[in-house]
């Protein structure tokens, strides 16, 4: 069976603060920098409280551009306020889980954004990671997110 193990991180030119606050309202259906690829929508709860659930939809040619869409249950598992989040892939296309990690770089002015996704293809997805590396394009839509995420943030710090 597939099953992925990646590891992608960026540095943010914001303070620990700014990427926190920035992440938790994309997983409140935000959609400032983590589209065209995913969008994100609360299912219940808040998802910075263990227990939280978060929709989250993969838009594998864009928002809007058709093709086919991935979906799956993000359930918040731990929290360390403005330095870790943890979710399990509940239900959906995958199961696993992922921890979001910030730490601060050159005395905090900057941060280190980092996103460990363990998890393994549920479903029809299974099938098509067979003759799809899923692998890298996960990597490929995150690291896109994570710059998107720095120019959302530095014309704010601006």
């Amino acid at each position: 069976m597939t099953s992925y193990d990646l590891i992608d991180e960026a540095v943010v030119d914001a303070p620990r603060e700014a990427v926190w606050d920035a992440l938790l309202a994309e997983f409140r259906g935000g959609e400032r920098w983590w589209v065209p690829t995913n969008t994100f929508a609360v299912s219940s709860g808040e998802p910075d409280e263990v227990g939280g659930e978060v929709a989250v939809t993969v838009h594998t040619k864009g928002v809007d551009k058709g093709g086919p869409k991935l979906r799956f249950t993000a359930r918040t598992t731990a929290v360390e306020p403005g330095r870790r989040l943890s979710v399990e892939y509940v239900d959906g296309a995958f199961r696993g889980v992922s921890d979001f990690v910030l730490d601060p770089v050159d005395d905090g002015a900057r941060t280190r954004i980092g996103m460990h996704f363990r998890g393994r293809p549920h479903g029809w997805l299974r099938m098509l990671a067979r003759v799809a590396d899923i692998g890298a394009e996960h990597s490929r839509a995150t690291s896109a997110a994570f710059v998107s995420l720095n120019r959302v943030l530095a014309k704010e710090q601006a």
